[in-house]
């Protein structure tokens, strides 16, 4: 026992007392993802700062926190929209404690009443994706630019002061849909296009490279001022003979 534990210290004895309820209060803590529920969207996350426990000879010793579970995931989503992320065991997460019991809303959502009357406790975390220790921080990170990004920075979607969006990818770019519009100014391809499927085109087309196209092309387009289409040839004749150049 401490020495001011034994003397008659109404402060030191509020200060202790405070320092207890303290102790059995929860607001947050850093954690690592040890397994994901993709269909609760839960996780299970052990602590990464460790308690104390006192033995009766007064010596402490430290120990892992219990393993906290079911604990929700917090993905940024609203509007009918959501920003998903593959969670996968190792993932380093910020655990909030609520304040009050989650568990009635948790299970039925909505407002209702609380199913225990347990405060700042363990129970009733959210994991927040995701705080980074040294060991695990990313590289390349731009100081610039709003990036959705993998962790070493080879592949992402930017976008970059004054409104240019860029797309890295060191493997495809797949898009599918049943309909894609594109509404510019200007169109620049670079390197081989192939295209599979019908093509209707109106309008000039300026490509530095091959265009490779398998299937139905309608165009309307002319080539040094000759409709491309309709243009007409001199000279024809019957025969193995060749006709002339197009005049309109």
């Amino acid at each position: 026992m401490r020495q001011e534990e034994r003397l008659d210290d109404q402060s030191e004895a509020l200060r202790l007392a405070m320092e207890n309820t303290q102790s059995q209060m929860w607001t947050a803590l850093p954690g690592i993802v040890t397994g994901v529920d993709l269909s609760a969207q839960t996780v299970s996350v052990q602590p990464t700062i460790q308690g104390s426990i006192s033995s009766s000879d007064g010596s402490t010793q430290s120990v892992n926190m219990p393993l906290l579970v079911d604990v929700p995931i917090v993905w940024p989503r609203a509007g009918g929209f959501a920003l998903t992320f593959p969670i996968k065991a190792g993932d380093e997460v910020l655990v909030v404690f609520a304040s009050r019991c989650i568990d009635t809303w948790w299970q039925s959502g909505g407002v209702g009443v609380q199913a225990e009357a347990r405060m700042h406790d363990l129970s009733d975390g959210f994991a927040i994706l995701a705080p980074t220790s040294q060991p695990k921080t990313m590289s390349n990170v731009s100081a610039a630019n709003v990036q959705l990004r993998d962790e070493t920075g080879t592949t992402f979607v930017e976008i970059a002061p004054g409104g240019i969006v860029r797309i890295t990818s060191v493997a495809e770019v797949n898009i599918s849909t049943p309909l894609a519009k594109i509404v510019a100014a200007d169109i620049k391809l670079t390197g081989a296009v192939a295209i599979v499927g019908d093509i209707t085109h109106t309008g000039s087309l300026v490509t530095s490279g091959g265009i490779t196209a398998a299937g139905i092309t309608a165009a309307t387009a002319s080539v040094g001022g000759i409709a491309f289409t309709t243009h007409k040839h001199t000279g024809v004749q019957t025969g193995i003979s060749t006709s002339g150049g197009p005049t309109n």
